[in-house]
């Protein structure tokens, strides 16, 4: 399963560092949530593929709120010239469902 998203890149304010997300959809994460309800690991994560421009890594969502969680990290923010506040457009590919 693959979902597209088009959304703000944010601040996680609760670390000193720059961690920084991108909520997906309500309606995608409400899908992810239903395909994915028996294969989820620590804190509610989902493996996924994620793509944003040129780069392509593995890593996992998260559950919050209203919304599935894209961690960007540094290498991405900066390969692709990301800034905070400004739509980052990409898609996640569930991974590994079943495996534990």
């Amino acid at each position: 399963m693959e979902f597209s998203f088009s959304n703000p890149l944010w601040r996680w304010d609760r670390r000193r560092e720059l961690w920084t997300f991108v909520s997906l959809s309500e309606d995608a994460s409400d899908r992810i949530a239903a395909a994915t309800e028996r294969f989820t690991h620590g804190f509610g994560s989902v493996r996924v593929e994620a793509t944003v421009g040129g780069s392509t890594w593995r890593t996992s969502i998260f559950p919050s709120d209203d919304a599935y969680i894209l961690p960007i990290k540094k290498a991405v923010r900066e390969a692709e010239g990301l800034e905070l506040d400004a739509p980052v457009v990409g898609k996640v590919r569930l991974v590994d469902l079943g495996e534990r």
